[in-house]
């Protein structure tokens, strides 16, 4: 495997492109329980049919773990809202589509998303009644078993030149509720992209779903709870603005 060519660099690892593979390098520090993790995420998604990279290794170089997988040819679909702004809502269609046919994919062996969200929010910056109201609100949650991706945003949907959308970056899928998974990523277009576009994809995933929008809703608070443990102090700041929120528009 070559090194030469990379394709994108992200906090903490960078990708390379060696003919048909993509090969992830993760820094010196990255735990390798969460490396591992995310490749054993990966293998199991294969198993369901989803169209994603098929896992070809996991291996070190010079001294760094890395992942090796399938390079997919094309464009995001970030890129492509980004360059066809009149196609927007076209795209939107084709997101929220390829999400609920994820969320009707389940996958036994997955980490429990409740789990997760359990842990996360006792890891939060927030005081003790805060994180017990959460939990309360978490465990009162009905449990699902879908596929949920954890980070379902149009910069982890490839578009190949034929058209076929493949879904990238497993390291935070789960298990759990649908409506929780929608919940991220309202939040992640707020984050990255406008509120604008962040309601026009909320309204289309309860219309397709056939799910109150308020249920998506319930979940934001305990959503951003659990994610504000990382990222940057913008993002964190952004996700406890959410945490006591109520009452939405």
């Amino acid at each position: 495997m070559t090194l030469d060519n990379v394709i994108a660099v992200r906090p903490a690892k960078k990708l390379y492109r060696d003919g048909d593979l993509c090969i992830k390098v993760f820094n010196e520090e990255f735990s390798k329980a969460d490396v591992l993790n995310e490749a054993l995420n990966q293998a199991r998604i294969e198993e369901t049919g989803l169209n994603i990279p098929k896992i070809h290794e996991v291996t070190k170089i010079d001294g760094k773990w890395a992942i090796v997988s399938d390079f997919i040819e094309g464009k995001t679909l970030q890129q492509l809202m980004e360059e066809n702004p009149d196609k927007l809502d076209e795209y939107l269609d084709m997101f929220v589509d390829l999400q609920l046919s994820m969320h009707k994919k389940t996958c036994p062996l997955l980490n429990k998303l409740k789990d997760k969200m359990t842990r996360k929010i006792s890891e939060a910056k927030l005081d003790a009644t805060t994180r017990y109201d959460l939990h309360t609100t978490l465990n009162a949650m009905p449990k699902h078993n879908k596929v949920c991706h954890g980070d379902f945003n149009p910069s982890n949907i490839i578009i190949t030149p034929d058209g076929t959308p493949y879904i990238l970056d497993w390291s935070h899928a789960t298990q759990g509720n649908a409506s929780a998974d929608a919940a991220r990523t309202y939040l992640l277009f707020c984050l990255h992209a406008d509120e604008k576009i962040a309601k026009k994809y909320l309204s289309l995933f309860c219309k397709k779903s056939d799910t109150a929008m308020q249920y998506v809703q319930k979940w934001m608070p305990i959503v951003a709870a659990s994610q504000s443990v990382k990222g940057n102090e913008h993002e964190r700041e952004f996700l406890l603005s959410w945490v006591g929120v109520v009452d939405y528009v």
